[in-house]
């Protein structure tokens, strides 16, 4: 029975589940692919030893073979052709006066199609600037419009916790976030410190969502009235780990209080 493992498609096109073809492969190393009735090239990330457990698609094609030492020179030279066509088209895109910014571009492994990857604010005309690529390249072209999340994804950098950007080191696909889970998790809603480099919601916000929210679900919000043997006051802060929080109670008056041992003594 074949495998299926994840392969990263080329540089930047993303994670995509892929038939072994019983080929003998490691995690971190290049294949060659069958894609679309052409050859393509990969980088295995997940362990073919162990199965995936996540959700996956059906295979998008299989792999043909592992990467030659001639095939390494030939992904290393698109990398070399890949910069110059970047270049050229920002030349271009800056002539035609087009509202897009060009943020990578790759050749596919045989060299037949160059992908260029712009961002924009809006829906950009760019017919006239594919036919002057197309000329100058005499290649298919390809310009795929991607958000900034993928930006980031592609780019790569370091997040402000001081490591690799968790969407371009492991995340396969991109889940909905929202302003709650911070608020959810007592976090500061200072768009600072819970954006990341895409200038979205970070990420990670949604890792330990569904802890803090099972965990705060018997404890008060901020906001609301409480009474206890202090008297009555208002949750000004909450701390759903610790299940403490603080208690303004009138005239500067403000206590610690632990909400779990104070539900125990009501039982």
């Amino acid at each position: 029975m074949e495998k299926t493992i994840l392969v990263k498609l080329g540089e930047y096109r993303g994670i995509f589940p892929y038939d072994s073809n019983n080929i003998i492969c490691k995690r971190g190393g290049y294949v060659i692919l069958e894609e679309d009735r052409s050859s393509e090239f990969g980088c295995v990330v997940s362990d073919p030893e162990v199965p995936y457990k996540g959700k996956i698609e059906p295979p998008k094609g299989k792999l043909i073979r592992l990467a030659t030492d001639g095939d390494l020179k030939q992904i290393e030279n698109n990398r070399m052709k890949s910069k110059d066509a970047m270049s050229t088209c920002i030349r271009k895109v800056v002539d035609r006066k087009l509202d897009m910014k060009i943020v990578k571009c790759e050749y596919t492994f045989d060299s037949s199609k160059i992908i260029f990857f712009f961002t924009s604010d809006g829906r950009v005309d760019f017919r006239t600037l594919v036919k002057d690529l197309a000329r100058l390249f005499r290649v298919r072209i390809e310009l795929r419009q991607i958000g900034v999340r993928d930006k980031s994804k592609i780019v790569n950098g370091y997040g402000l916790c001081g490591r690799e950007l968790c969407c371009a080191s492991y995340i396969i696909d991109f889940h909905p976030l929202t302003i709650k889970m911070a608020k959810e998790q007592g976090l500061p809603l200072n768009p600072s410190r819970i954006s990341g480099c895409c200038g979205r919601i970070k990420c990670c916000m949604s890792y330990e969502y569904n802890v803090y929210r099972e965990m705060g679900r018997n404890l008060p919000k901020v906001g609301e009235k409480y009474t206890s043997a202090e008297g009555k006051g208002k949750i000004i802060e909450v701390n759903v780990l610790k299940k403490h929080g603080l208690v303004d109670f009138g005239e500067g008056k403000i206590v610690k209080v632990n909400f779990e041992a104070e539900q125990k003594s009501e039982e």
